[in-house]
């Protein structure tokens, strides 16, 4: 154990130093406020070779762990959510590569050449109304000749819209009706054919600018295609990185914004005074008990997705319970930070509620959790279908 802290103490002091931490922090204020994206804190992230974590030795990079990066991604979100949430889908497309070539499996190394030649990766899969996300799609894969493919649709929330040149994304191939077939690759941003819109004016996580991409005919060439699997719960390597990647730095992302949280509202409460009891708000016993409950909720977080991504880094076979694992930590997560950052307003009173600080932007951050796929309402038949049915 104390080796293990004594290298998460090395890899924040070598990523993410205390200083950068209060730069990116006062900058997320200004992103926020002004509705734009995180230029500045991408420029110092990528100098510090933070888009390479995930890239091994072989191809250049440090080879983190996915358990290093969650730590990591814990950091920078308490600092500053909206750049974390959105570098995650850069370190997610590194994450699943790595993952791949883990268990055998080279036909994404590719990505990690590119990163380390400076690509920019982003996620194009969410898409509108469909609730089965990567075991469909409502983008029309027309193939072509070449083993290419035309694709048509509408992809939500791909992050790092300004700056992306590489887009994982999928799409659904009717050409054999009795047969249909998902494709899965990657998309150059200098594509004819795709549209980024400038629709980008939401409650929080405003800097990840996680706009709309519009593909009307933009051509996956063939080279780019990685997969092609049959619609449904169909177990693939690809599919199960990237749910693994997404959902537990997805989930590191909001425990670091229920931790941020939870050190705003004991702030708070030393340094409010109560006019009642002659103290400060931190020794009136609501106040603590009020806090103390948030603080339970939120202790079990790291721990869910330090022993989740622990076990994934070591190979580890849950079979069939991984989704349930992995889904069950992202959204205890989210549920968390919403936890946290709503006791923490209540925490500093007033002041809180002022738009200008920390904690009422948190606070419109934690509730992006809600929106991330599946959502609460579309996992639980899962949940229940693990214990009841046969």
């Amino acid at each position: 154990m104390t080796d293990r802290l004594a290298r998460q103490a090395e890899l924040a002091e070598r990523y993410l130093p205390d200083d950068l931490l209060e730069r990116f922090r006062d900058r997320a204020a200004v992103y926020d406020r002004e509705n734009r994206f995180f230029d500045e804190d991408l420029a110092e992230l990528a100098e510090r070779g933070y888009l390479h974590l995930f890239v091994p030795a072989s191809h250049g990079g440090p080879g983190l762990s996915l358990d290093e990066v969650s730590q990591l991604q814990q950091r920078l979100a308490g600092a500053a959510p909206a750049t974390a949430l959105a570098i995650n889908m850069h370190l997610m497309c590194t994450g699943v590569a790595k993952a791949m070539a883990d268990r055998g499996d080279h036909s994404l190394d590719g990505v990690l050449t590119e990163a380390m030649a400076g690509e920019i990766f982003a996620f194009g899969i969410s898409e509108p109304s469909n609730d089965w996300v990567m075991q469909d799609s409502t983008t029309a894969a027309v193939p072509q000749d070449d083993g290419g493919y035309l694709l048509r649709g509408v992809k939500i929330f791909t992050s790092l819209s300004p700056v992306w040149t590489r887009l994982i994304t999928h799409g659904r191939d009717d050409s054999d009706p009795q047969n249909p077939t998902l494709i899965y690759g990657f998309l150059e941003r200098d594509t004819p054919g795709i549209d980024v819109s400038d629709r980008w004016n939401v409650m929080g996580m405003r800097a990840s600018q996680s706009r709309a991409t519009i593909l009307t005919d933009a051509r996956m060439k063939p080279e780019r295609v990685v997969r092609r699997i049959a619609p449904g719960r169909v177990p693939d390597l690809l599919t199960f990185a990237i749910t693994s990647n997404f959902q537990l730095l997805i989930g590191s992302v909001y425990a670091g914004v229920a931790h941020r949280a939870l050190e705003l509202g004991a702030a708070g409460l030393r340094k409010r005074r109560s006019a009642k009891s002659g103290t400060t708000y931190a020794e009136v016993p609501e106040s603590r008990t009020r806090l103390a409950d948030a603080h339970l909720d939120y202790l079990a977080v790291p721990a869910q997705l330090q022993a989740y991504s622990r076990d994934f880094d070591e190979l580890a076979d849950h079979g069939a319970r991984w989704p349930l694992l992995l889904v069950s930590a992202r959204l205890n997560a989210a549920t968390a930070a919403r936890r946290c950052a709503e006791t923490a307003l209540m925490c500093t009173s007033g002041s809180g509620f002022d738009d200008d600080h920390e904690l009422s932007r948190l606070y419109r951050d934690a509730t992006a959790g809600l929106f991330h796929p599946p959502s609460a309402d579309a996992a639980r038949p899962m949940f229940a279908a693990a214990l009841l049915d046969d």
